[in-house]
């Protein structure tokens, strides 16, 4: 027994003495790198830090083996590629501290807003008569371009544009967006339950992937949604096909129902809710 005691006194003698502080900054840093690593891996940093990768393999060959023209050229290159690595991912930087800025930390753990949380950001009224214009427009080959708010504010999008401020109907919708009519160019916005502008500007998509058929509605509604969360609802002109944008894709072909189910996504009601809803659903399909 004396042994072991002398063993385990002579073990922690040694052992640094760990603070709660400590604890917090490794569980801190550890959050931080996690979501750095998954950052990288989702963007253009992923290609370019395997590019790196590379480049320094080649650097430590040239270390091993001494070869002191490729280390002098190396060298002088580090403050140049430094530079050029930001300005190449400027785009993905900024997109990353937006996606840090939308993320309410204190929010999620203090819900003072939880009468919202429990109503939804938009009533399920509206995502049926949103769905109601969509098919309808469609139908006619009305084109259509909606901007539906999520929790980023889209004010410098609405100044663009005609103040409307009306209740979301499908009739309101329609006549928008009704041909040869002052407000039917450009986009709707819709925050909760009203539209808020129509005839608004939005960004454009350089997204080389999306198809060459596809035109300003889609490419503008495809842009909203990477600088935003917001969700865009497109009816197109020409084959009156029912799409919807959200955090940079493209979804398209949408029936009604399907256009519902999109919308139901981004509302915000609890999972438990949309549970007792689908089940009444069923059982009405029963009876």
């Amino acid at each position: 027994m004396q042994q072991i005691q002398d063993f385990m006194d002579t073990y922690f003698r040694h052992m640094p003495d760990v603070r709660w502080v400590d604890i917090v900054e490794i569980i801190i840093l550890s959050f931080l790198m996690y979501n750095v690593l998954l950052w990288v891996k989702n963007s253009k940093a992923w290609s370019l830090l395997k590019g790196v990768i590379v480049i320094a393999i080649f650097w430590l060959l040239a270390a091993i083996f001494s070869m002191e023209t490729i280390l002098w050229i190396a060298q002088n290159l580090v403050g140049i590629a430094s530079t050029a690595i930001i300005v190449i991912l400027q785009p993905e930087l900024r997109k990353a501290m937006e996606e840090l800025g939308r993320k309410n930390l204190i929010a999620s753990l203090l819900p003072f807003d939880s009468g919202k949380a429990e109503s939804g950001l938009f009533s399920d009224r509206t995502i049926n008569e949103i769905a109601k214009a969509c098919v309808e427009m469609g139908k006619v080959k009305t084109g259509a371009l909606i901007v539906i708010e999520k929790t980023q504010p889209l004010a410098e999008y609405e100044r663009t544009g005609i103040d409307i401020d009306g209740i979301v109907t499908s009739q309101l919708l329609i006549n928008i967006f009704e041909h040869n009519t002052p407000l039917h160019d450009g986009a709707v916005i819709v925050r909760g339950n009203r539209v808020t502008s129509a005839t608004c500007y939005l960004p454009l998509s350089d997204n080389m992937l999306l198809s060459k058929e596809l035109g300003t509605r889609h490419r503008a509604g495809v842009g909203i949604s990477e600088v935003t969360d917001s969700m865009t609802v497109i009816v197109s002109e020409e084959t009156g096909r029912i799409s919807v944008a959200y955090e940079g894709n493209l979804e398209r072909n949408l029936d009604g129902d399907a256009l519902k189910e999109r919308l139901r996504d981004i509302q915000g009601k609890p999972e438990e809710e949309k549970r007792r809803k689908l089940w009444k659903g069923r059982e009405k399909i029963g009876n």
